[in-house]
């Protein structure tokens, strides 16, 4: 059966997968996957269906136990797949469901063929160009809240207690001096001004044409911790259009969370700066993650790693932080995944089970547009949007 999709006479290059393809084939038939390797023999051969058919094999290899036990060499497999239906739908002009299954690649796929999987991304993306708008974005107001309301909201003896010091284009050798070597959190206004994402991201229909049609990864829910939580792959126009219609569903707002988009989409990279605070230490940048959606949606009580510089772009969010020494006093959770979470809803406090949590001291904020909040390592931090909202994390280590 032969099923050639198109003219390939202009097609997307693929240099790694031309040289790897054949080590990589190898590998997955030492895993018993010789039905795959047929299919991508016919898929190279003209064969959509064929195509298709070995991008299943390689998703229900993926779905085959928990993601930490899948053999790397089937995630290679499945960047291998997307790649060759994309260049179906490419040779077909139909960039628009290149990008989906690339996106796919890049969300789900190995890293031996990544850099293939980003090069078609910009290729396919420059074959939608007509498709964009002009980069000028008309700003949004920013959005006023009462503050009655805004205290109903929020967390129990929330903005009572130590406000996190807020300081004015603080310089490199002072942000040194006074935060990064005491261990101790700021907030840092006045320097995101440059940026251009503070004015095109106020703009939908901007981020729209922009990534509208690129498949992401969300979260559905209360929060991660929660048992009605789940996860969704959708396309970036289907994620706007929930937060514009503010469609909560009966298991929570739609989260777009600690996902690397920039990565991904490098268009919106291009928007952001890398805050010269994150090279203090002398170490190296972890990782970028966006962090978009409606009013109402929750990180809770957790810590991480690495310093972190939370940038907010647009809209305003609440943080409360409580230091590394009280880690005990958050009870966090005996489970190995959730160690770094705590057990406590600070929304809804049982002080029988948690007695120790509602007199412990903590620092909070509201951090508004255009304001970055460093969070030293391994304290704990919950953090509420009060209004829609796109922050950027920078996570970075010291050496």
């Amino acid at each position: 059966m032969t099923d050639i999709a198109g003219d390939f006479s202009e097609t997307l290059k693929t240099p790694l997968m031309d040289a790897e393809g054949p080590n990589i084939l190898h590998k997955i038939s030492e895993q018993g996957g010789y039905a795959y390797v047929g299919m991508s023999a016919l898929a190279s051969a003209g064969d959509l269906r064929a195509a298709e058919a070995a991008r299943e094999m390689a998703w229900e290899q993926l779905h085959s136990g928990p993601w930490h036990s899948v053999l790397p060499i089937w995630r290679d497999a499945y960047s291998m797949a997307c790649l060759n239906v994309a260049k179906f739908h490419y040779s077909n002009s139909d960039f628009r469901e290149a990008l989906s299954v690339l996106d796919m690649g890049l969300i789900m796929g190995g890293l031996s063929l990544r850099n293939d999987l980003e090069s078609a991304v910009q290729i396919a993306s420059a074959k939608m160009t007509a498709l964009r708008v002009s980069d000028e974005a008309t700003p949004q107001c920013p959005v006023e809240l009462n503050d009655a309301e805004v205290l109903q909201a929020l967390p129990m003896k929330s903005l009572s207690c130590k406000i996190v010091v807020k300081r004015s284009a603080l310089s490199f050798e002072a942000f040194l001096r006074d935060y990064f070597l005491s261990g101790s959190p700021v907030i840092i206004s006045d320097c995101m001004a440059h940026w251009p994402a503070r004015t095109k991201w106020n703009n939908m229909d901007y981020l729209k044409r922009v990534a509208g049609c690129r498949t992401v990864p969300v979260e559905v829910g209360k929060n991660y911790i929660c048992s009605e939580w789940k996860q969704e792959l959708i396309t970036f126009s289907q994620f706007l259009e929930r937060i514009q219609s503010n469609d909560s569903s009966s298991t929570g707002p739609t989260y777009l969370a600690q996902h690397p988009l920039f990565d991904q989409i490098q268009e919106l990279r291009k928007d952001i700066l890398i805050p010269d605070y994150c090279f203090a230490g002398g170490g190296e940048l972890r990782s970028l993650n966006a962090w978009f959606g409606p009013a109402g949606t929750v990180t809770p009580l957790h810590h991480d790693p690495h310093h972190n510089i939370l940038a907010q772009v647009v809209g305003k969010k609440y943080v409360r932080l409580y230091p590394a020494s009280l880690s005990e006093e958050l009870y966090p959770h005996k489970e190995t995944m959730l160690s770094n979470s705590s057990q406590v809803d600070l929304d809804s406090i049982d002080v029988n089970e948690f007695p120790k949590v509602q007199d412990l001291e903590f620092m909070d904020c509201i951090l508004e547009e255009g304001e970055m909040l460093y969070i030293p390592p391994k304290w704990w931090h919950y953090v509420r949007s009060l209004t829609k909202s796109f922050s950027v994390s920078f996570w970075w280590s010291d050496s």
